[in-house]
């Protein structure tokens, strides 16, 4: 958990914003930083966490938390966690064998045309839950849906329009009615120019889940090339709907990872540069 990032969003787990869709992307950079900070951010925060990991491993993950001062497989048992581990679920499907169960929210892996509702579904039974806490269980906070890499589902065969559908439906299940929150992440690789087919590029997913946001944090190398004390640098773009429009606020920071955190600077204000 990133105390700095908290700073500058002005939040923190005993008091954050409920009902938000955040979206995690970059550019010739690495935003997963992000994704970690989120996740303990929130399971510190008590909430009943659904992580979909499309890309990195549960013990990748879980390493990186305990550095964080969180234990994933504590909050697993718990109940409190429920990941989804796609590359090993996959296999399921990719290479059947007698001894493994298939995977239903992945079923879009054998034909990407029937579009992602079992992956929705298996979302909405995850935060939502059958009904009714079993006696004794712990109780959570607002549910929270995390999801590393929404761009692996393009390569995977899966429609941009479908992608967006998905996640509109999850910001309705997740966010509306029991206030959750969202936060996504898309690796947005290339110079922006380009896509792939009319309706399947990165930028048209890019501009729909922005749309739908309500914050957003994109991540980029320095224009100026690389920085050994300067990782890169993140703009912040609050989205706020008031009685006469949308609003939006944007600011820029500077920013270096850690083993441990990652500090926040504004633009210039480094030590390395001055």
């Amino acid at each position: 958990m990133f105390t700095e990032l908290n700073s500058i969003l002005n939040t923190s787990p005993d008091s954050f914003t409920q009902g938000e869709f955040i979206l995690v992307s970059d550019r010739r950079s690495d935003a997963s930083f992000l994704i970690h900070h989120f996740l303990s951010f929130y399971l510190r925060a008590r909430c009943k966490v659904c992580f979909l990991g499309l890309v990195q491993s549960f013990s990748h993950y879980s390493a990186v938390s305990q550095r964080l001062g969180v234990s994933l497989t504590q909050a697993k048992e718990k109940g409190q966690l429920v990941f989804m581990e796609g590359l090993k679920e996959s296999l399921s499907i990719l290479i059947p064998q007698e001894s493994n169960t298939e995977s239903p929210a992945l079923g879009f892996l054998r034909d990407p045309a029937v579009g992602l509702q079992s992956l929705y579904e298996f979302v909405r039974s995850s935060v939502i839950g059958p009904g009714g806490a079993e006696e004794g269980a712990e109780e959570w906070g607002p549910p929270v849906l995390l999801v590393d890499d929404l761009s692996v589902l393009l390569s995977l065969g899966v429609s941009a329009g479908a992608v967006l559908d998905f996640s509109h439906y999850c910001r309705a299940t997740v966010c509306s009615q029991p206030q959750g929150n969202m936060v996504m992440l898309l690796r947005c690789d290339g110079e922006g120019e380009e896509t792939v087919g009319d309706d399947e590029g990165l930028e048209w997913l890019l501009k729909g889940l922005t749309h739908q946001c309500s914050l957003s944090l994109h991540v980029q190398g320095l224009p100026t090339g690389y920085c050994r004390d300067i990782h890169g640098q993140v703009e912040v773009c609050w989205r706020r709907r008031r009685g006469d429009g949308q609003h939006t606020q944007n600011q820029i920071f500077q920013y270096k990872v850690h083993d441990k955190g990652a500090s926040f600077f504004a633009r210039g204000t480094s030590s390395a540069v001055l």
